[in-house]
């Protein structure tokens, strides 16, 4: 794409002003990272907080008395249930169990939902909706008209408190209406970092004053989306895509946790929902291959698609997504491997421009979370 067909969030003249490089990623020009670095930006967040424009992402609405139950059909989670207030992380599948995205579904009371999905996946998923649940609800894309922000690190409570002293009292996956400056945005106490933060969901022309305000905070620095990865990597977070697709189900993408128990083959509402049956029969009886945390026992960073072997040199696997972690001062990566070897501590090897380099398996996330459950 060159750079003229880019989408622009509404942030776009203030990365520009913030010196950042941009790089084109989901059909958008993106920050990618600031003046600062990458390093010292990842740092940054885990140690004060950092503001993200996640702007590029696709926030939809749901109305109507039938949204919930609409909702619940296309994904393996209890939509129905979900307390007014709160938010909860969902995948849509397909009839293979596949994974079509993954999204965060918050109920906002009064019979209405809202949706933040995937950037690149957007215009799918909004023809996914319309096609299978638009005669059972009111389905409005807000892309145009709302901006993202996640403000993400321990100090972005007390820095959002400053503008909004409710927030103080949410605790993760909250989500609720909260007037900033003014403005009538949603505010979820969740973000793509590990650590505790929120999300906001602001009006588009309010967007750079808002982001203007925080930046102005000592503790606040800009995030580009170098950092915003390895963050969610050391977390051990899916990007979709790249750890999961649609030739991904969440029991090989060890997404099992995300499949709300009343949805799940001995639930009260089992099933219902798009590739079920083939969900089910993999948590029965296993799979061929799944995704693991992989710990390079050497400096050299391994990244995604390097082939996986065993000691024999047979290929097992192949790595999802890898970097280096600053947290870690160490190179970290996902990747599936052959169900054989998905053993903890299992010692492997990674294809690195022709070399074998040293790799075990390990727990994740790699940095413990730290998200605020009061």
């Amino acid at each position: 794409m060159s750079t003229e067909t880019l989408l622009k969030t509404p942030l776009h003249a203030l990365h520009l002003e913030l010196g950042a490089r941009m790089v084109p990623f989901a059909g958008y020009d993106m920050p990618v990272q600031y003046p600062l670095g990458v390093m010292k930006e990842h740092l940054h967040s885990r140690e004060q907080a950092g503001l993200f424009d996640v702007s590029h992402m696709g926030q939809i609405r749901l109305s109507g008395a039938g949204a919930a139950k609409a909702l619940e059909s296309l994904v393996p989670v209890d939509i129905i249930d979900l307390p007014v207030g709160m938010q909860r992380y969902a995948m849509f599948t397909n009839e293979h169990g596949g994974i079509l995205d993954d999204l965060m579904v918050a109920n906002l009371g009064n019979n209405e939902l809202f949706l933040v999905v995937n950037a690149a996946c957007k215009e799918q998923d909004l023809a996914h909706l319309r096609k299978h649940i638009g005669d059972q609800c009111q389905i409005q894309p807000l892309f145009e008209e709302r901006a993202l922000l996640a403000l993400q690190g321990p100090a972005a409570v007390k820095v959002l408190e400053r503008l909004a002293p409710e927030v103080a009292k949410m605790t993760f996956m909250q989500f609720q209406p909260v007037q900033l400056l003014g403005s009538d945005c949603f505010v979820s106490r969740s973000g793509y970092t590990g650590e505790d933060g929120f999300e906001i969901s602001v009006p588009a022309e309010n967007a750079e004053a808002l982001a203007r305000r925080l930046l102005a905070e000592a503790e606040v620095a800009a995030i580009g989306l170098g950092a915003r990865d390895s963050l969610r990597l050391e977390a051990g977070l899916c990007l979709y895509g790249h750890d999961m697709n649609s030739q991904t189900t969440p029991i090989e993408a060890s997404l099992l946790w995300a499949i709300s128990k009343v949805r799940r083959a001995d639930g009260e509402r089992a099933g219902g929902f798009p590739g079920a049956e083939a969900i089910f029969a993999q948590q029965q009886s296993g799979v061929a291959r799944k995704r693991v945390g992989l710990l390079p026992q050497e400096r050299t960073p391994v990244r995604e698609g390097a082939e996986i072997v065993d000691e024999a040199g047979t290929v097992i696997g192949s790595v999802c997504s890898g970097g280096f972690g600053p947290s870690l001062n160490a190179p970290v990566a996902m990747g599936y491997l052959d169900a054989a070897h998905i053993a903890l501590e299992t010692p492997l090897w990674a294809i690195v421009r022709g070399k074998r380099v040293a790799m075990k398996v390990s727990k994740m996330p790699f940095v413990a979370q730290r998200y605020y459950r009061g």
